[in-house]
């Protein structure tokens, strides 16, 4: 039995102790004198003065600001931080990103196994198969002789134009945090330290470097702050990136508010705090709660460097603040054996075993979200198919920016998306090698499958109108640097999927997305499947589920809005005033751009429809199966829920449910407290518990959580819109500290 065989509560709690690995354990107790605690203290005391700011800074390990010298150890990749041999500490060598070893642009010459994109891994709701990823991609980094890997993307989706959505998980803090912390504890297992990322309400690309996000304590702490605390628990990664925006006046990478009152404070995080690459406004970062200044060169100077050195010689604020610096990257070291286990370069790769791995996790995160008359799944006997756009004869899509991946030989096709500056090249429309058009023609040898690439709608028309099935692929890039101006189609895809459906009922619409779309073709249509951007094998995952080789499992781990109106933000803070385009700078010194997210507090996504009333185009949790499946018996305490899934249908298949708070001394208050994904043969029950996290059900109060006394209501869902009926249960009143 595999890890994503499991069933696991909401807490994760259970997998974080699966995943963990034997040594992290041994070195949990702070009482071992070889504890990581201790070993950073006695490395720390033997560091001579010149060595305390060797570990608190280092370059970008590419020269795309012109050539650069590294060190004989480097690897070329995201970062370097140069380690100290008199005392055995190894250098820390950086790569991106949460979906596998990025490809930078060929850079070191070999690829790596792409998983498919964050919004598909949760799309499964499976941490176990999260887990796995994370052990995947992790030894992939480590064979290449990287120790640190920048994963764990956390941000929630308050915005679903958001460049950089296609990399995060959800809108939803419990299912983010815990799949995230899985994620992160898989890819430790390495003997490797995996970052949290971007610490924290990171949520649009437009003005990144300058967006000021306003936000109480109270709404901060009950969300984006929740995912990053659930994460960090289950996780325990050795570091925690920071990132470039503002958080009430203050750039994140040096707000006294989130590093040191509530990462280090609130939470007594043990690890370091690396700054994103260009994200350190100056000196004074250290004393607000930066232990690491990574990508020096793209910052105004190189601060924790000899002006570190000057400021811990002449302040013993400075001084302090340099010890602990040093303490917490040691502990990171030490924690995760990065000094009893080398990386070395050049290590032998199962390419053929971890794409297996990229495969299960693309079938588990395809989502169908339409089928009419059961027109799926196909039969392989099928006449003639006609596959249409998308570039389905070439590969399948994938987002850009540091988290792209791309396996040997680098990308089927790469489309420039044009200008200026050392990240242009970094920014291109790239895809897979793996051909929906050749997995089609496998699936169904006998078929007469052929592809018009949809540029003319009038060739694609007539080619529908000729077959007895369509399959449009559909596709909306997404990448780092740049938002979206709305939720349509691109490139006139929404006017060809109307054309092409009217022409044949029989249209099947794959969607390979980084963000929701709306789709006002929907309706004309036979079937819709979400496949996101599936990864290095997601042309065989997509023909799996079409043709029912798979039967889908898919949740939808964000709210599809029915359009942008019903947003809380209807267009993006400072996209029609801004460049859109990739810049890493403000366009002035002067230049500001306010967030207001106290518009919506912590209810987001689902959280903020039930709020408003309003419906959504697909709501979150939302998935349906080839099978059918019933869940009842809910019972609670508040402290767990037990209830049971049974499986009508006639084939095996897995359903993911879902627990909700629905109401609270009788006012609607929606939450997701508990999930389980559940493998079940026909006809076959089961009783599943969950453990509810008493922080969903509280408040923050400034100080800590307090739950009111009160009758709490709960319900099963199949969705966060399609509710069963409550169960109330009486709570006395509470309240606790972090």
């Amino acid at each position: 039995m595999t890890r994503s065989d499991l069933i696991f509560g909401a807490a994760g709690l259970a997998l974080a102790a699966v995943l963990a690995p034997a040594h992290v354990a041994a070195q949990s107790a702070t009482s071992s004198p070889a504890s990581p605690e201790a070993r950073a203290q006695a490395t720390l005391e033997r560091m001579q003065p010149e060595e305390k700011t060797v570990l608190t800074h280092g370059p970008l390990a590419m020269p795309l600001m012109g050539p650069l010298e590294l060190p004989a150890d480097a690897v070329v990749g995201a970062g370097y931080i140069a380690g100290i041999a008199r005392l055995g500490v190894p250098s820390l060598r950086e790569t991106d990103a949460s979906l596998g070893v990025s490809w930078v642009m060929g850079a070191r010459g070999d690829g790596a196994t792409a998983l498919p994109s964050g919004l598909a891994m949760a799309s499964s709701w499976n941490p176990g198969l999260l887990g796995e990823g994370g052990a995947m991609i992790g030894s992939e980094a480590r064979a290449k002789g990287f120790n640190v890997l920048l994963a764990g993307g956390t941000n929630l989706m308050r915005d679903p134009r958001n460049g950089r959505t296609f990399e995060y998980f959800s809108e939803d803090p419990l299912l983010s945090g815990v799949l995230v912390g899985n994620a992160i504890a898989g890819i430790q297992s390495n003997h490797i330290i995996s970052t949290i990322k971007h610490f924290a309400l990171n949520g649009q690309e437009t003005g990144r470097k300058f967006a000021d996000v306003r936000i109480s304590d109270a709404a901060a702490r009950e969300s984006d702050l929740l995912a990053f605390q659930i994460g960090l628990e289950i996780g325990n990664p050795g570091a925690v990136m920071c990132a470039y925006n503002r958080v009430l006046g203050h750039q994140a990478c040096s707000s006294d508010y989130l590093l040191n009152t509530v990462l280090k404070r609130d939470w007594g995080y043990k690890g370091f705090v690396m700054s994103d690459w260009g994200a350190v406004p100056g000196l004074d970062a250290a004393l607000n709660g930066l232990d690491q200044q990574s990508g020096e060169q793209l910052d105004p100077a190189v601060f924790f460097a000899d002006k570190l050195a000057a400021a811990a010689k002449a302040d013993p604020r400075y001084a302090r603040r340099l010890d602990d610096m040093n303490r917490r990257i040691l502990w990171a070291i030490y924690a995760n054996g990065l000094d009893a286990h080398s990386a070395t370069p050049g290590q032998p790769i199962d390419f053929a075993a971890n794409g297996a791995v990229a495969l299960e996790t693309a079938k588990q995160g395809i989502v169908l979200l339409r089928n009419e008359g059961d027109v799926l799944p196909l039969a392989r006997s099928a006449k003639s198919i006609a596959v249409i756009g998308g570039y389905a004869d070439t590969g399948v899509l994938s987002g850009a920016g540091s988290s792209q991946v791309q396996g040997e030989g680098g990308p089927a096709a790469s489309i420039p998306m044009g200008g200026e500056g050392p990240f242009a090249a970094f920014i291109t429309q790239q895809f897979q090698r793996s051909v929906p058009l050749k997995a089609i023609r496998e699936m169904a040898p006998e078929a007469r499958v052929r592809y018009a690439n949809g540029r003319y709608i009038s060739d694609a028309v007539n080619l529908a109108r000729e077959a007895e099935i369509v399959i449009v692929f559909a596709t909306k890039w997404a990448t780092e640097g740049a938002d979206q101006p709305d939720l349509t189609l691109p490139e006139g895809q929404d006017a060809l999927i109307a054309a092409v459906s009217a022409a044949n009922p029989r249209t099947i619409v794959v969607l390979e997305t980084g963000n929701p779309v709306i789709m006002p073709w929907l309706d004309k249509t036979a079937a819709v499947l979400e496949a996101w951007y599936p990864g290095a094998r997601g042309a065989d995952a997509i023909a799996s589920v079409l043709f029912g080789e798979t039967n889908p499992s898919g949740h939808l781990p964000i709210t599809f809005p029915a359009s942008e109106a019903d947003l809380p933000r209807p267009k993006v803070d400072g996209f029609a005033t801004l460049d859109p385009n990739f810049a890493g700078d403000p366009p002035t010194p002067d230049t500001r751009l306010s967030v207001n997210y106290d518009i919506e507090g912590s209810d987001l996504g689902y959280r903020w429809n039930a709020r408003e009333g309003k419906k959504a185009l697909f709501p979150f949790g939302y998935g349906l199966s080839y099978s059918r499946f019933a869940a009842g018996g809910l019972a609670s305490d508040g402290a767990t829920a037990r209830f049971h899934v049974t499986n009508t249908g006639a084939r095996a298949g897995a359903d993911v449910a879902q627990v909700y708070l629905v109401s609270r001394n009788g006012k609607a208050r929606q939450r997701l407290v508990g999930f389980a994904r559940v493998e079940l043969a026909p006809g076959e029950s089961r009783e599943v518990s969950v453990t509810i996290d008493p922080r969903l059900l509280a408040d923050w109060n400034g100080k800590g959580w307090t739950i009111a006394r009160g009758t709490y209501a709960f319900a099963l869902g199949e969705d966060a819109e399609h509710l069963g009926e409550p169960v109330t249960v009486a709570l006395s009143a509470r309240s606790w500290k972090d």
